[in-house]
Formats: structure tokens, C-alpha cells, sequence
């Protein structure tokens, strides 16, 4: 190795020691050992600490001062602990020359390394070394101006933006792949040991969130959730982590639960089991501050463990989250129409109102809407509607839908059992195979007229006209086929008994009052009308659509009290609007 040779420009020998030293040694995580941890310091310190104690054998007039080691920090920002204690000891006047091993040692930043070197240590009378360069700003000045510093400062910054961009690359497809790759497992999930990337479900914090999806779904409101698991000392996810895991990094000292807490576990995807990662990065490999990545750029992999919550619940709640659902702050527990209702006329949302009446000294709710409430008065009208009325009203409607659900399920089923159905599926698959068979048949025929004109079999006015013919034919066939194929699709629907409408509102045949659990399950928004008029949106119209075309197209296979049952059906579905 190249050596500065001593006092080559100086002749001057001092008498006594005047550089008091700072040695400065770094080393990253990913150049290191230190994950060993029977190695209080990585071997690269060590070896780092050799050459420059080998060093300053030649140079009795540095006496070291201090040592400062960052081992297993980066070198593209100088936000080290021990670089940072250097800095101080330098503005103190504790050191007055800092001693490394090489430049990338003392840093990866190509503009924050070039201030220290050309601005901070020249304003403060500080020598800097750097042993294998052959940089010595005191006795070789021109040595730390050389352009092959700048030169290898970019090399050095670049050779971390090249890692860090491999890193990235490898992380994403680690992500794609489905390996897990967070340190910890999201509250509810525990890491798989035995398989490197994939987590397990944590019974104990499971049930936990389980009991959070229960009452939001019951209507108990997140600041109502939150009051309730702080009362039965539960500990938040942070507290659990740290109990569970000693090295798990504490954010907050309380063990309490708060309302952002408990919304981030309603709004998490992983509950479904499906693996959500990459929603956050560094702005870039030398900045650490985190920013948000779009939704439709997280990595996402369906089914990839299992879920402690079902997919549909987790979707009901999601629904929920986005309607107004404000309420007193005084009160943990939302109504039961809070956040379907809405003014038919102005759109707003109606708000809940308390009246008495003193003839009789009882007390009863009523809603109205929020723009005639809150603002003037023509800009809307009052559109009042009693709670008990409109409960017992949506209620009524609800049952019959159910009622509705129950016998298209039963209708369904004599469709497709019936032997002309089957029947029927049969002919029409016959006609499908036909069809595509004629097709293939005429793509021949149309690929033969060619080589017939050339070889004169033809002439080009018979050529023209009969590959025009037979195109046309060609796309009446692809046409008769796309036909074909859609009446089969929806066939194949109504005899795989799937539809989202009958499953959805049959789960509900039994119940005996209207509960927020049902409308969160089966209603899209209710609109009051001035004047007392209810219009229900339910949920899965379309399904409900394709299930009533289905049995009207096939009531020929039906029976006369199934046609009466058929016309029961159509008269409630008009009814929907009251």
C-alpha cells in the first residue's frame, strides 16, 4: 500500500505533539459481521483501526484523542451517532485532525462529504487524513483539492446508489413472490419460524381484532371501541409487541389503545389473509424520510395466509368508514340508521333529533334534513321522518326482499333440475360445437380462394366476391357464437346457485327486528322523501336483475303456482319505493 511519505514538503520536525487526533471508523450493515452476536464490533473496525494505529507509527507529533466507531450505519448521510460526537469534540477544540481509513469510511454523500472537506474543517483549522488516498490536507494541501477526491466521492456515492437500487429491486421481487418482509408481524400474526416469509395467526391478538370488527359492525363507534378496550385493560399493539418480543421498538410508553389505533386494524387489508406491502419508501437511498405510495401500486398477494377476518365483513366495514357517521362526542354508540339516510331532494345527509310531546311525556327521535337544519331555509325543506316509523318501514320492505330471496332460490332450483332444462343446456351446447365446427369450415374455404386465383382456377372478379361473401358469413357465425356463449353464461349462473342477492338476504330468513348488522349487510342508502316517502337502494341490484331475467326466461319450465308466485314477486319489487 502506498504511504505518505513523512514531511516530504516540510522540513520542520515539531518537538512536541501538536495534532490532536479523532480516529474515525464505519462500517455499514451490509459490508459487516454485526449480526454476529458474539462480536462486540465488526472485524472491518478492527482491521480499519490496524492500518491507522500502523499509520501513525511514523508520525510521533499525533497523539490520539478520542475514537469514534459507527459500526452498521450507512455512509450517505453523516446522521451518525459517533460522527456526530466528532463534530461536537471538533467545535469544543477537543481534536484538531481527523484520521480514517479511506473516504468511503468517512462517507457515501458525495455533497455533504465535499462541505466537510473544503468548508467545515478549513473554517475550523482541522487536519483530515486519509491514510490509503494519500490525503493529507496539512502537509500536502493540494492533495484534499485534487479533482481525484471530488472523482472518488461520486464513485463512492454511486457505488451506494447502485446497492441501494439492487436492494429495491430484490425487495419488490421478494414482495411479488409473497414473502413477508416486515421485522415484525402485523398485529394479529406472529412470524412462521419454520417458513422463512410467511406469518401465522396470533389466537390471542387475533381475538382481539375480531372483537374490534364485532362492535364496529354492531354500531359501537370507534371512539366507543376504543373507551371499551381501554376499560378492560387490553394492551395496544405496541405494549403487546414489547411484552412478546424484548428488542420490539416501543413507539409510545402508554398502553393505551387510541382512536387511530383502532382505525388502522378496521381499515387493514391483511385481516382478509390477503399480503398488502409496499405502501411506503424513501424519498431516495439518501434521504430517510418516508413517504406514501399509491394504492394501485402496493403489492398485494391474495390468499396468502389465513385470514382472521371474512372478506365480506371486512368489506361491510369498509363501506361503513366511508359514510358520515359523525356523532356527540359524548356518545360511544352510533343509531342504527347512522350514515344510510340522506334528503331525496338536496342529497345531504339527515340528522337524528330529539322531541317530546307533553300530553303524554314521552320522548321519541326523529330525523331531518341537515341543509334545511343548518341553513336557510329555502334551500331545502324539512323532509321530517319519526325513527320508530321508519325502522318499522324498512323493516316491512326488508322481510319481503328476504321473502323474495327465498323463493327465487327455490325457483332456481326446479329450473335447473327440470329435465327440459337440461335438456336445453344440452341443445345449446350442441348448437355452440356446431357453429364453431361451421367456422373453422368457412376460415378454410376462405383461405383456399387464394391460391385458386393464382393458379387461374378463378378469375379476380370471383376471387373478390367470394372472399367478401364468405367474410361475411365468417362474422355472422363469430357473432351467432358470442350469442350462444352469453346465454350458457348465464345459464351456468343460475344453476350455480352463486348469486350474491339470493345468498346475501337469505342468510337473513329468521330475523325479528332490524338491526345495523342487516342494513350494513343488505342496504346501499335510504332517501327520505318530503312528505313521508321512503326509497331503499338495496345492495347486488345487478344480481338481483340477473336472477329475476333468468326466471322469467325460463318460467315455461314452472309450474301455474310458481307463475303466481313469480307475479307475488313483481308486485314487491315495485313496492320498494313507499
Amino acid at each position: 500500500m502506498a504511504r505518505i511519505s513523512k514531511y516530504k514538503e516540510s522540513e520542520v520536525l515539531p518537538s512536541t505533539a501538536k495534532w490532536r487526533a479523532g480516529l474515525y471508523y464505519r462500517l455499514s450493515k451490509e459490508d459487516g459481521d454485526k449480526d454476529d452476536e458474539y462480536k462486540p464490533e465488526s472485524d472491518s473496525i478492527s482491521n480499519q483501526r490496524l492500518i491507522i494505529e500502523d499509520f501513525l507509527v511514523e508520525y510521533p507529533d499525533i497523539s490520539v484523542v478520542s475514537e469514534y466507531a459507527d459500526d452498521g450505519y450507512t455512509g450517505i448521510n453523516f446522521e451518525r451517532p459517533e460522527f456526530q460526537r466528532l463534530l461536537e469534540d471538533i467545535r469544543l477544540g477537543e481534536i484538531n485532525c481527523v484520521i480514517v481509513k479511506d473516504l468511503s469510511r468517512f462517507g457515501r454523500n458525495y455533497l455533504e462529504s465535499g462541505q466537510y472537506l473544503d468548508v467545515f474543517f478549513p473554517i475550523m483549522n482541522v487536519r483530515f487524513i486519509s491514510v490509503v488516498d494519500n490525503i493529507d490536507s496539512y502537509l500536502y494541501p493540494s492533495s484534499i483539492n485534487n479533482i481525484s477526491v471530488s472523482f472518488k466521492n461520486v464513485i463512492n456515492e454511486e457505488y451506494c446508489r447502485d446497492i441501494s437500487n439492487k436492494i429495491r429491486s430484490t425487495f419488490v421481487a421478494k414482495r411479488e413472490n409473497g414473502e413477508y418482509l416486515c421485522g415484525f408481524a402485523v398485529y394479529g400474526y406472529v412470524r412462521d419460524s419454520a417458513h422463512k416469509g410467511q406469518i401465522l395467526i396470533d389466537q390471542e391478538a387475533a381475538d382481539v381484532v375480531r372483537y374490534i370488527f364485532q362492535l364496529f359492525l354492531e354500531g359501537i363507534s370507534i371512539r366507543g371501541i376504543t373507551f371499551k378496550l381501554n376499560s378492560l385493560s387490553i394492551p395496544n399493539p405496541s405494549t403487546y409487541k414489547r411484552a412478546k418480543y424484548p428488542n420490539y421498538h416501543l413507539y409510545s410508553r402508554s398502553s393505551l389503545w387510541n382512536m387511530q389505533s383502532v382505525k388502522s386494524i378496521l381499515e387493514n387489508r391483511m385481516y382478509t389473509g390477503d399480503l398488502v406491502q409496499g405502501r411506503h419508501e424513501k424519498i431516495s437511498h439518501k434521504v430517510k424520510k418516508i413517504r406514501q405510495i399509491p394504492k394501485d401500486r402496493w403489492v398485494i398477494v391474495e390468499n396468502h395466509h389465513e385470514g382472521i377476518i371474512d372478506k365480506a365483513s371486512f368489506q361491510n366495514v369498509q363501506d361503513l368508514l366511508k359514510r358520515d357517521t359523525r356523532i356527540s362526542p359524548k356518545s360511544k354508540e352510533l343509531s342504527l340508521f347512522a350514515g344510510f339516510l340522506k334528503c331525496a331532494d338536496c342529497g345531504h345527509q339527515m340528522v337524528k333529533k330529539k322531541a317530546s310531546r307533553r300530553k303524554f311525556w314521552d320522548v321519541y327521535h326523529y330525523y331531518t334534513c341537515v341543509t334545511y337544519d343548518l341553513q336557510t331555509k329555502a334551500a331545502c325543506t324539512r323532509h321530517t321522518m319519526r325513527s320508530d316509523v321508519l325502522e318499522k318501514t324498512v323493516f316491512t320492505v326488508l322481510s319481503k326482499y328476504i321473502e323474495i330471496a327465498v323463493d327465487m332460490d327455490s325457483l332456481i332450483e326446479r329450473i335447473n333440475s327440470s329435465p327440459k332444462r337440461k335438456a336445453a343446456n344440452s341443445r345449446m351446447q350442441s348448437l355452440l360445437d356446431t357453429k364453431e365446427k361451421e367456422k373453422l369450415k368457412t376460415e378454410k374455404i376462405l383461405l383456399d380462394l387464394y391460391p385458386d386465383y393464382k393458379n387461374e382456377m378463378i378469375s379476380k372478379e370471383q376471387y373478390l366476391i367470394l372472399k367478401e361473401r364468405y367474410e361475411s358469413e365468417i362474422v355472422k357465425i363469430e357473432q351467432s357464437i358470442k350469442e350462444i356463449k352469453e346465454t350458457l353464461e348465464q345459464e351456468k349462473e343460475g344453476i350455480d346457485g352463486s348469486n350474491a342477492f339470493i345468498q346475501s338476504f337469505k342468510k337473513y330468513r329468521n330475523i325479528e327486528k332490524l338491526t345495523r348488522e342487516v342494513l350494513i349487510a343488505l342496504v346501499e342508502i335510504i332517501y327520505i322523501h318530503e312528505g313521508g316517502g321512503i326509497e331503499i337502494v338495496f345492495k347486488f341490484q345487478d344480481a338481483f336483475s340477473r336472477a329475476c331475467n333468468y326466471i322469467e326466461a325460463n318460467k315455461n319450465l314452472l309450474s301455474k303456482n310458481d307463475s303466481e308466485r313469480i307475479k307475488n314477486m313483481e308486485t314487491v319489487k315495485m313496492e320498494v319505493a313507499i
